[in-house]
């Protein structure tokens, strides 16, 4: 598996090596063993699948907090997505930057989120599906989400001027300045 480090700690990119052949191809996309070795000892205690139909859905900015905060590995099933994780660890060198990923079934890339990040992704295409470990269940309680387009962020998601297709949840979400984030940074040894 090829691993590349982000500027945003903790979070990383993972391409594993696929072993092609005329039926098609085979991939490890998880090994526990060499992830602790990379810093990433994970437990994972439950698999999410999304489908989006439209290109320009875009779902996010989400995060769960603790007691119930989730680490997450993404990747995409079907399509193309741009994957976006934001920092929210106060305390953090890093709180409020962004860190984008184009994540697609032919690329094969997955995105490595630990807790206390935002995340979120756009639709490149039609049909696009997602599939996600997360290391905590869902617990509604928990449940959050800070606006996509909020200023003080400043993703570019790459949609010009078309207006993303949102759920109700994403569209009334607050901006990062009204935020008080769950999350504190601490530092690794």
């Amino acid at each position: 598996m090829q691993i590349e480090r982000t500027k945003l700690e903790g979070v990383v990119v993972i391409t594993p090596r696929r072993f092609p052949d005329s039926r098609g191809f085979f991939c490890e996309s998880w090994n526990s063993r060499q992830m602790a070795e990379d810093g990433m000892d994970q437990d994972w205690v439950q698999d999410n699948h999304s489908m989006s139909v439209q290109p320009g859905t875009l779902r996010g900015l989400h995060y769960q907090s603790p007691p119930h905060a989730q680490a997450k590995l993404l990747r995409c099933g079907r399509g193309v997505l741009f994957d976006v994780v934001v920092d929210i660890r106060k305390g953090s060198p890093s709180y409020g930057e962004w860190v984008g990923v184009e994540l697609s079934y032919e690329n094969g890339r997955q995105l490595f989120v630990p807790a206390g990040f935002l995340h979120g992704f756009v639709t490149r295409v039609p049909d696009t599906e997602i599939n996600y470990k997360c290391s905590d269940y869902y617990a509604p309680e928990c449940d959050g989400a800070v606006r996509y387009d909020c200023p003080v962020i400043g993703i570019d998601w790459g949609l010009g001027d078309t207006k993303p297709a949102l759920s109700e949840k994403d569209a009334a979400a607050p901006t990062l300045e009204s935020f008080d984030s769950p999350f504190v940074y601490q530092v690794s040894l």
